[in-house]
């Protein structure tokens, strides 16, 4: 990871930034509530079937990965790169957001780092983040967009046919409880001892094979989007692709259930297609019709988004860990003091906890601000 004072190229397509700054910026305020007891049901994951807004911010982040793809490679090519120098990209970057994503996971170091490394969960968003990437930049070298629309399909076809007819020893085909699915039965087995819940793991292995599809239908779109044709007939695209996905992630509902953490083929079509329009919102407002002042803030998360995942999860973390002395000589956590000193002391507790979350969000927002203004951009 190298941090760049190289400004912003303009040929860059704000929407991304937007679209991306919205998104991280959702994953923070969702992963910094104040009190995970009171939470506005928006801000929790669904408990198993079905989705919040919550939901959408993971895909999200990979349908945006996807669609970076082909405007980066494209221009890499443009600039004087070669087959073997995207390839080369590819394998640096995969690896570098995997070990950053494992380093995460064991940070921070306790009084037994070899004890927390021994136990350290080895899947994870990053982890996700980079296969999915990886698999996806290799797949759009190596094929056109016929291809890549079977290969997207036969990923989601595939999978619900792997979880419906393939049973999970002990169990039925077809079961998609947390302990009874093949995804779990997969984790529990190969990675026991490493994964996030002792049943599953919601980046695990298997489920990872949809979530390629999700970054795929990214590709597609980064790939619509470089085509000559006029601005209006791109976002037009981008809203009958979203509306299309949505219709049929909701329709294979009824046979496979929208599910984040099994990453089912519903739930990519569904949380692909919402994407989409939500990207196609951005980009005509954003880059057709220049109406940007709304959009500065989110612009600044983007820009910098993997920059604010790793130092706002670090934070979290070590706030946690700081451990201060309070005058009657008991102990308390340097998070659980703040918020406990500034926010519980006049909200009610489900207003406390969202007002700690979005407080969190404006400080870092600060912190990003400097970054950008100082033109300090970090890359993998």
């Amino acid at each position: 990871m190298s941090a760049s004072n190289e400004a912003i190229p303009r040929e860059r397509l704000l929407s991304l930034d937007v679209f991306r700054g919205l998104t991280i910026a959702g994953m923070v305020l969702v992963n910094n509530a104040g009190d995970w007891q009171a939470i506005y049901p928006p801000l929790r994951h669904a408990e198993w079937n079905g989705w919040t807004p919550t939901d959408l911010v993971f895909p999200f982040f990979l349908l945006i990965v996807g669609v970076a793809i082909p405007l980066a490679f494209e221009k890499r090519r443009a600039d004087g790169g070669t087959l073997t120098d995207l390839y080369w990209k590819i394998a640096r970057r995969t690896l570098l957001i995997f070990a950053i994503g494992l380093f995460l996971n064991w940070f921070p170091p306790t009084s037994d780092p070899v004890g927390r490394l021994l136990s350290l969960r080895i899947p994870g968003v990053l982890q996700r983040i980079a296969l999915c990437y990886g698999v996806a930049a290799i797949l759009y070298l190596q094929f056109g967009r016929p291809a890549l629309w079977r290969i997207t399909g036969g990923l989601l076809l595939g999978y619900w046919l792997l979880l419906r007819l393939v049973p999970a020893p002990g169990f039925s085909a077809g079961d998609l409880t947390r302990e009874g699915s093949l995804p779990s039965w997969v984790d529990r087995t190969l990675l026991a001892g490493h994964i996030y819940r002792p049943q599953y793991d919601p980046e695990g292995i298997l489920s990872t094979i949809p979530a390629v599809a999700t970054a795929l239908i990214g590709v597609l779109a980064g790939q619509w989007l470089r085509a000559k044709r006029e601005g209006m007939e791109r976002a037009a695209g981008l809203f009958a692709a979203g509306m299309l996905l949505l219709l049929a992630g909701y329709g294979w509902s009824a046979l496979f259930p929208l599910n984040k953490a099994l990453w089912t083929s519903s739930y990519v079509l569904f949380t692909a297609g919402l994407g989409l329009l939500l990207f196609a919102l951005c980009y005509w407002l954003v880059d057709l019709q220049g109406i940007r002042r709304w959009a500065w803030p989110f612009v600044v998360f983007g820009v910098n988004a993997l920059a604010l995942f790793i130092l706002s999860g670090m934070m979290a973390d070590l706030l946690t860990e700081i451990h201060l002395t309070l005058p009657d000589g008991t102990a308390e956590t340097l998070r659980s003091f703040l918020y406990r000193r500034l926010f519980t002391s006049w909200l009610t507790p489900l207003n406390a906890s969202l007002a700690y979350a979005v407080s969190y969000v404006v400080f870092w927002w600060g912190v990003m601000w400097v970054f950008y203004r100082r033109k300090i951009f970090f890359r993998v």
